[in-house]
């Protein structure tokens, strides 16, 4: 079985990318003949293996192009992408070749899955995001700062400035998403979907064609198990993650006053000067690299997950929960798959301020925190979603598909 793996970066900047890649390399390990189809460099070293072939098209990121009118047309229709997948493919068998779909939408496009279908190559999507239905990716109204319901390109839809920027940035999400439809033929000519977790599979079924067959693969969660956290013992509430307002940023910071507590906020992004200004005993720490947020996490009474917008997964409540840390999450996004209320953690109404600082008055009892984290960390290690048993799901997704496909 030949693996063709496509994620628009060449290097790991964000979940799916790390997915993407990490697995990639690991199916290598395995003995797979893999490809790794990608647009924006530097390729990370990780990826220089005997079983890795990576195709890199160079090109910069639509965000970060210099050309905004070559991104525009890039954004639309990657015609450099387009050729090389071609090339790429006609080396390669429809009878034994996978091509796995993580991410596509900030430098590669749809043109890519289009070159794949017409080639009569199997195809597996992972939904990491929204953007298989939703012009913003998100089914958030990022003005509104609310979830939106509005069917995807319905008059409605196209009429609703719901995009974070303008109202042109939108207009050409929403032509963006014609072409993914119509010439990229995302999602409706894929038959093989992944899954990172129920919740998001619910929100995506109604948008996926008649009889498509969807695989649940959660993604990995690095770390092996350790002594288990004492949450009782800690004192301090920690969110991890982009500081932006779709991660209930706000509602955090107000359930922060209204409670008196402090938090410490691990991330970067739009919200850092609002939480500085707001909170200014809060720590804010940036960016930082995996092995010092875990150290961060070890020292928290809680993790606060207060997302307004729906998420896929929320990996952070897992991998706080293999530590003994308990989480509070809002029942909004689909980490609340994740938390069995009262038992491993706690849910609140997503948005609700007051919700949230009650929430948070409940942790600050010390032998609920340790009640919690305990049965969060026993469950989680339980049945811990290792790379192994995701590698495992994926060869049984892939043999599965081809199967079908042949």
């Amino acid at each position: 079985m030949h693996i063709l793996i496509v994620n628009d970066y060449a290097y790991i900047n964000g979940g799916a990318g790390k997915v993407a890649l990490t697995s990639a390399i690991a199916l290598a390990e395995r003995g797979h003949a893999i490809t790794v189809f990608t647009a924006v460099p530097p390729i990370m070293p990780e990826l220089c293996h005997p079983h890795i072939q990576v195709v890199n098209t160079e090109q910069h990121d639509i965000l970060n192009n210099p050309s905004r009118m070559q991104a525009v047309v890039q954004g639309l229709w990657n015609m450099k992408a387009y050729r090389s997948m071609g090339d790429i493919l006609s080396s390669l068998s429809p009878a034994d070749t996978i091509v796995h779909l993580h991410a596509w939408t900030k430098a590669l496009s749809s043109s890519i899955v289009r070159q794949a279908l017409s080639r009569k190559f199997a195809v597996v999507l992972t939904l990491h995001d929204y953007f298989s239905a939703c012009p913003n990716g998100g089914f958030y109204n990022y003005r509104k700062c609310k979830i939106c319901t509005l069917v995807p390109l319905s008059l409605r839809c196209i009429s609703e400035q719901c995009d974070s920027r303008s109202y042109y940035q939108k207009i050409w999400r929403v032509m963006r998403q014609i072409l993914q439809t119509r010439y990229g033929l995302v999602p409706n000519a894929i038959k093989d979907f992944i899954s990172v977790s129920r919740f998001s599979e619910g929100i995506m079924k109604p948008y996926l064609p008649q009889g498509h067959f969807m695989h649940y693969i959660p993604n990995p969660v690095e770390g092996s198990q350790e002594k288990m956290v004492d949450a009782g013992n800690n004192d301090k509430l920690i969110f991890v993650g982009r500081l932006s307002p779709e991660k209930g940023i706000t509602s955090l910071v107000s359930s922060a006053h209204i409670t008196g507590y402090d938090i410490t906020f691990v991330g970067e992004g739009p919200c850092r000067q609002y939480i500085e200004s707001r909170l200014p005993k809060s720590s804010v720490t940036g960016w930082l690299a995996p092995v010092l947020v875990r150290e961060h996490m070890k020292t928290a009474r809680a993790l606060i997950f207060p997302s307004i917008w729906y998420e896929t997964q929320g990996l952070v409540v897992q991998e706080a929960a293999s530590m003994g840390v308990p989480a509070i999450v809002s029942d909004t996004s689909s980490a609340r798959d994740l938390i069995i209320d009262g038992v491993t953690g706690l849910l609140f109404r997503g948005g609700d301020d007051n919700d949230l600082a009650d929430k948070i008055r409940i942790i600050q009892d010390c032998s609920t925190a340790q009640k919690l984290g305990k049965a969060a960390y026993e469950r989680y290690w339980m049945n811990p979603p290792t790379m192994e048993k995701h590698l495992e799901l994926l060869e049984k997704c892939y043999s599965a598909t081809l199967n079908r496909h042949t």
